[in-house]
């Protein structure tokens, strides 16, 4: 049985359980890692990693360096009118990634990413199994979308941050979220609703 509570006198415990995630999901990915085992291999009651962290969504943010939320985000952007989704979507990315943190998260997320193969493959697993699956699963019953599309879909969003917050392109700094989401939007919404 797990030790209730933090542990005297060892350390920062919330950065521990965030050591002792990032080893499982490297390991058993982000579907094979629980909340449980995670608690397990960091010494600590399970509910102390709820304590700290809003779920396995909130867990692997943290890990990898995905902001917080996204996903419900995501889906909410995604909920709604089809034939607005796009520009729903990209508005989501721009409102959390222009905000100090959120740029500062999506750097240090294509830093990881670039420089880390197991940074890349848990957030490859991340996406795969949550975001683009959910999208799929919206959209299941209104006409099937290929994996190659979703993927387009994000390659379409990804490709705006790193332009915007780490490039630095001129004319993407510059422009106003909604000027952007009035150029970009389309395009998602064409790979959404061919």
């Amino acid at each position: 049985m797990s030790p209730r509570g933090r542990r005297p006198g060892e350390g920062d415990t919330r950065r521990e359980i965030v050591t002792a995630a990032r080893a499982l999901f490297a390991s058993q990915g982000y579907d094979g890692t629980s909340m449980r085992a995670v608690a397990r291999e960091a010494g600590v009651d399970p509910a102390l990693v709820h304590h700290y962290f809003e779920g396995k969504p909130g867990l692997f943010a943290e890990v990898v360096g995905v902001p917080p939320g996204i996903e419900e985000e995501i889906l909410a952007a995604v909920d709604g009118p089809r034939s607005s989704a796009g520009e729903r979507i990209v508005r989501t990315f721009l409102s959390v990634w222009d905000h100090p943190e959120g740029r500062v998260r999506f750097q240090a997320m294509v830093g990881a990413v670039a420089t880390h193969a197991e940074a890349a493959r848990l957030l490859q697993d991340f996406v795969s199994h949550t975001v683009f699956a959910r999208i799929a699963e919206l959209y299941a019953d209104e006409g099937e979308i290929s994996d190659l599309a979703i993927a387009a879909v994000g390659a379409q969003v990804v490709g705006m941050g790193m332009l915007r917050y780490v490039v630095g392109l001129p004319s993407m700094v510059a422009a106003e979220p909604e000027e952007i989401v009035a150029t970009v939007g389309p395009a998602v919404q064409r790979l959404l609703d061919p």
